[in-house]
């Protein structure tokens, strides 16, 4: 059943992404209701990796759920915004400090727009000397921004020592960033920042507090397969299998 849901939000989503090419830069695609999944690209390894980040269209501006992987697309994001909605950007929250989430901090804080990272985040900006959000939030506080509330929560140590995660209630809606890894993902990637042992907990606790997504969007790749939470305890587990028998 879950598979058939993913394969029906995956037409939706292709019929309904603004016409982009698979070459464009930015790619922005209809999620649900007011939600918007939006990827840009980057080198890593010698291929061409998407990022995914999200953004939701209130009455009072739109929100931002991390910066553009690629710095080349902070303003056509905007543009694009503007355009399609007729509205400002009016809040970022950067899910961890990796350049592909935060990397833009500094660009939309000199727009006027406020930006957000929970301390962990701006204590690992601060010693690398990188650009720091305006305000520092609490691990796990709720936002009222016009017609919806959200959740951001700090799950415990994973991808990074300070990713964090957004939850819509209401919509059931689950951004997870790097937290959560693609369905299609074959291994957990870039650990140089992770803790594997804490990420299976922290896995742990979004289940436990998040019941029954409807969607989910990872930080890479493909985002339309619900089940990359579930995939991302499996590569978790199997990681941790293959260390404890000394294959790591």
């Amino acid at each position: 059943m879950r598979k058939l849901a993913s394969i029906i939000l995956f037409l939706v989503i292709a019929s309904s992404s603004f016409g982009q090419s698979k070459n464009s830069p930015l790619q922005i695609s209809h999620l649900t209701g007011d939600f918007y999944v939006y990827r840009t690209f980057s080198d890593y390894k010698g291929a061409k990796i998407s990022a995914n980040a999200m953004y939701l269209v209130t009455e009072k501006g739109v929100v931002l759920f991390d910066a553009p992987w690629d710095a080349t697309q902070f303003q056509p994001l905007l543009d694009s915004i503007k355009t399609k909605h007729h509205k400002e950007v009016i809040m970022l929250f950067a899910t961890h400090s990796h350049d592909d989430r935060a990397g833009g901090l500094d660009f939309y804080r000199k727009k006027g727009i406020k930006t957000y990272t929970i301390k962990l985040t701006d204590d690992i900006l601060k010693k690398e000397n990188k650009p720091r959000a305006e305000f520092i939030i609490p691990n796990d506080k709720t936002f009222t921004v016009g017609q919806y509330t959200f959740e951001v929560y700090y799950p415990g140590k994973g991808h990074a020592s300070d990713n964090i995660i957004a939850w819509f209630d209401k919509e059931k809606v689950l951004y997870g960033g790097c937290f959560i890894k693609s369905a299609d993902a074959k291994d957990l990637g870039y650990l140089a920042d992770s803790d594997v042992k804490e990420w299976k907990k922290s896995i742990g606790r979004v289940k436990a507090k998040f019941k029954n997504p409807i969607y989910i969007i990872s930080g890479h790749e493909d985002w339309t397969n619900t089940e990359s939470l579930n995939h991302t305890l499996e590569l978790v587990n199997a990681y941790l299998a293959q260390k404890s028998s000394g294959k790591k």
